[in-house]
């Protein structure tokens, strides 16, 4: 009657249907049922554009990436008149009032639809009801990475899309334009890895409650750059095994000098190792980086081992010589082991301990009679520092045990020989 119209008219709790709403006849539908309900499943066609891979995490085993998610699919009850054949575009604010695909990422740990300076969301629909939905998506997904070869690994990675409710009874997804569906950004990069290829693929995946599903694959091939592990790890672990070695050219009695250098370098490789593992998740495997790592401690500890077997067997040649000459009175008697503890300084047999230069120092102590008794101290010593400076070399020849003389040849072939196989098996 009329004066119902009238009470419809006056009433404001009433909301009226937008201009588009009304071309579009939301309010004659039930989107709540998706497009053909009850027969054949609705094909939605996907493409996608990757716009950038924020970030990779080795100790997360995750990464990050930003894309544009497209959706096709046709709906007839969307379909409308259009003397033009224009398609008509709306916001993310009609999205809520029809029927969407249900798309969603397996294995995402995190994912939100950017939202600046409005949600980057966009409805384009055209006049025979074909529908073209778009989002701005960033998620976080897992990606079972394998680090037996780290850092001179690749990693496989993929996002992979599926509908949450509809099975491939209801819902048929598919990429739209094959395997060109799928587009990069040209500027793309990252600052550990090479980003190989990009390509799609399909399957299906099944759940015993509720059957079988379209999924489909975003395939990546990330392959690492080895120079910065080069710099961090390689080359330090290098250095100090080639730097272990400095201790095969020092003379077997200077206990301090061969001992500290054995013991900073064996350190040093263990400050690497543990930088190297900080950053790596905790893995019950061997990884390539740990291999290298640890053969290089090997050579370093044996390296220590080296100069502990030749200090000891250097002490029983010497109790050998001395049980073999006797024992001489005073304090020349000392061997050179023990007088080098005494003043810090190297002491060899053939210099220090000759009696000729005892008896001569004693004569020359003679006619020197009025002479204070600290240079009498002081003048044998500057003598024994110069008769040292001027026969180093043949000191050290001299005084060469054969296991330095061995390990001077075998620590370093080995090494280089354990490098070849190392990178021609890694890389």
């Amino acid at each position: 009657s009329k004066r119902e119209i009238k009470m419809r008219k006056l009433d404001n709790t009433k909301v009226r249907p937008l201009k588009s709403e009304q071309l579009l006849r939301i309010e004659d539908h039930d989107f709540a049922l998706r497009p053909g309900f009850g027969g054949s499943p609705i094909p939605v066609g996907i493409d996608v554009q990757v716009e950038s891979i924020d970030s990779i995490s080795e100790v997360d085993m995750d990464f990050t990436m930003t894309l544009y998610l497209r959706h096709y699919w046709k709906d007839e009850r969307l379909s409308f008149r259009s003397n033009k054949n224009k398609s008509m575009t709306f916001d993310g604010r009609l999205i809520k009032k029809i029927w969407v695909p249900d798309v969603f990422f397996v294995h995402s740990k995190r994912s939100f639809i950017h939202d600046t300076t409005v949600e980057n969301v966009m409805l384009r629909v055209y006049p025979d009801g074909n529908v073209l939905f778009s989002l701005r998506i960033t998620v976080s997904a897992m990606c079972f990475m394998d680090f037996s070869r780290f850092p001179l690994d690749t990693q496989n990675c993929s996002l992979e899309l599926e509908s949450y409710a509809y099975n491939e009874d209801d819902l048929m997804l598919y990429w739209k334009h094959g395997n060109k569906s799928l587009s990069t950004d040209e500027h793309i990069s990252l600052s550990q890895f090479f980003i190989e290829e990009f390509s799609a693929s399909s399957g299906l995946a099944f759940y015993s409650s509720t059957g079988w599903y379209n999924r489909l694959f975003i395939n990546f091939a990330l392959r690492r750059h080895i120079f910065f592990f080069v710099l961090q790890s390689y080359f330090p672990a290098m250095l100090m095994v080639m730097l272990s070695w400095v201790s095969f050219w020092i003379d077997r009695r200077a206990v301090p000098a061969r001992v500290s250098l054995g013991i900073t370098t064996v350190l040093t490789m263990s400050t690497i190792m543990t930088g190297v593992s900080a950053s790596m998740p905790q893995v019950s495997y061997i990884k390539a980086v740990d291999v290298y790592l640890w053969i290089s401690f090997l050579f370093v500890f044996l390296s220590v081992i080296e100069y502990a077997a030749v200090n000891y067997l250097t002490t029983i040649e010497e109790r050998k010589q001395l049980k073999k000459k006797g024992k001489a009175s005073g304090m020349y008697s000392i061997d050179a082991v023990q007088a080098m503890a005494f003043d810090g300084c190297f002491h060899d047999t053939d210099v220090d301990m000759d009696l000729t230069g005892f008896s001569d120092l004693c004569e020359e102590n003679e006619t020197r009679a009025g002479a204070a008794s600290v240079s009498n101290v002081d003048t044998p010593r500057i003598k024994r520092k110069r008769s040292l400076k001027g026969n180093v070399g043949r000191i050290i020849l001299q005084n060469n045990h054969v296991i330095d003389t061995y390990s001077r040849i075998i620590f370093p072939s080995v090494y280089i020989v354990f490098n070849f196989f190392y990178w021609g098996l890694y890389i």
